[in-house]
């Protein structure tokens, strides 16, 4: 077992040191609190000394902490900087974008891709799954340009909204409500919600689950965790809770013992184009988001993603 530490540690430790708070730090990371605790606790162990003091209500970095910071963000740098280079040698003309998404995400994106492709001159977009627990990270690490996911995003991410899609509830065909057409929120408050993974931030768990319900009531979730939607949609299968899920994830998870079911009080997700506000978008990057931002004015008034995917096949 490797006694080094991951470079994502350091960059949690660095945002850490800007907020000297750790449920604002959390926040701006887009990962729970209690995540970030353990990954400063797991940096601590691998280096062998303190870095924070936890002794008061304001974080402060120790002696040792503020000592070692400029090493962690130089090593930070020189990570990204590797990064870049190595982008640059296996790309040399700079004329393509790597473009991460949540999976329900990518059907979706091809299509608005070939249709870009037919109207407009567009680099060229290279595909590459990131899971919603994954998405952020891929984009502070470097691992991707740019992110087609659905909000809510930290903050230190510019964001193009491509459009909105309706959630609906999944429910096991053997549930009371699965012969209905569309239910509210009142009406599932006894069903416990999938449990979301650690690294998840309450922001993205709390709008997913639609915690707090209308009325002020906090959902339960079960013991078991869906880290991905094929998961989830297994554990509501078995009957151990429910999960809100976007039309598009809808139409890529068809199951046999599985209904989906409208929610008539249930805010719409959004579907967003991200990057890092951290560093300059690449030629490649803006000329993309140049011609979204075109396509999308000129684009008929189809503000759900659901309705332009069907329109656009």
């Amino acid at each position: 077992m490797t006694t080094d530490p991951s470079t994502q540690q350091l960059r949690l430790l660095l945002a850490l040191a800007e907020e000297l708070h750790f449920g604002r730090a959390a926040k701006r990371l887009f990962i729970s609190q209690p995540a970030l605790s353990r990954q400063i606790r797991a940096l601590e162990e691998h280096l062998g000394v303190s870095l924070v003091d936890r002794s008061t209500r304001r974080v402060e970095l120790t002696a040792a902490g503020e000592a070692l910071l400029p090493q962690v963000r130089a090593v930070v740098d020189a990570v990204d900087g590797l990064r870049g280079a190595a982008k640059a040698q296996a790309h040399p003309a700079s004329d393509r974008v790597v473009l991460g998404s949540y999976v329900s995400g990518l059907p979706a994106l091809r299509i608005l891709l070939d249709r870009l492709r037919e109207r407009h001159p567009c680099p060229e977009v290279e595909l590459r799954a990131v899971g919603p627990t994954e998405q952020v990270s891929a984009l502070l690490d470097g691992d991707v340009d740019a992110v087609v996911c659905y909000g809510p995003l930290p903050e230190g991410v510019r964001t193009l909204q491509l459009g909105t899609e309706p959630r609906f509830v999944c429910l096991p065909d053997t549930h009371p409500l699965a012969d209905r057409e569309a239910v509210d929120l009142a009406e599932l408050a006894d069903l416990p919600v999938i449990g979301f993974p650690p690294q998840v931030g309450r922001e993205w768990r709390d709008f997913w689950a639609a915690d707090p319900r209308p009325d002020g009531t906090p959902v339960r979730y079960t013991d078991q965790t869906g880290t991905t939607l094929d998961t989830c949609i297994s554990l509501v299968g078995l009957g151990h809770g429910i999960r809100f899920i976007s039309a598009s994830g809808r139409d890529l998870m068809p199951r046999p013992g599985i209904r989906f079911i409208a929610v008539t009080d249930l805010s719409p997700c959004t579907v967003l184009l991200a990057w890092p506000a951290s560093r300059p978008a690449s030629p490649a990057l803006t000329s993309l988001v140049r011609v979204l931002r075109a396509h999308l004015r000129t684009e008929e008034a189809l503000t759900s993603t659901d309705e332009y995917w069907r329109n656009t096949t």
